[in-house]
């Protein structure tokens, strides 16, 4: 996908912030086939796990059997059409995602030629943090960066100062004992 021309930047960023919540003793799966960054982690000392390129929108057996602790989704849920529903079935109890945020002066991308490389999504921070909210997930931290572009005019210039990635760290909402009482709260 980026041929020889790696994200740095993103990359960095990603891991660090990874680095702070989640220790190399828990085990990740990593929503997405392999990928370079996925190949960063297990360099960091991540036990990494992914999945196998199944249509997230519809099959969530992969998150739902498997024993990893930790979740990770880089620019993944920008491409599914309903992410709601993979979140809601994610057995972990941690996840850190990061997604593109919606750039008011540039469209959503959208590839004409590869079906599996469309933003359905270009999420405003807080609509992705409802996102989370409403599948179960209590946000702990998060995070937003630019991507300066090394080219001339206004958009590149506007990258230089708004942000373009936005990742959170969330743990799924511990529910409450049951008291035996129904509440109408």
């Amino acid at each position: 996908m980026y041929e020889k021309n790696f994200p740095g930047k993103r990359y960095k960023t990603t891991l660090a912030f990874l680095q702070k919540h989640i220790t190399s003793q828990e085990s990740i799966l990593d929503l997405g086939v392999s990928n370079p960054f996925s190949e960063i982690m297990k360099q960091a000392g991540y036990k990494v796990e992914n999945t196998k390129g199944e249509d997230l929108d519809i099959d969530f057996n992969f998150a739902q059997h498997s024993n990893a602790t930790v979740v990770t989704a880089f620019e993944i849920f920008e491409h599914l059409v309903a992410p709601y529903n993979i979140l809601k079935a994610i057995k972990a109890d941690k996840i850190v995602a990061s997604v593109p945020l919606r750039l008011w002066f540039s469209s959503a991308y959208r590839s004409k030629t590869d079906p599996w490389d469309r933003h359905y999504h270009e999420f405003e921070a807080w609509q992705f943090n409802w996102l989370l909210e409403k599948a179960g997930w209590e946000i702990k931290d998060t995070f937003s960066w630019t991507n300066p572009v090394k080219k001339l005019g206004l958009r590149p210039l506007l990258r230089t100062f708004t942000p373009r990635y936005y990742i959170v760290y969330a743990e799924r909402k511990k529910i409450p004992e049951s008291t035996g009482y129904i509440t109408t709260e």
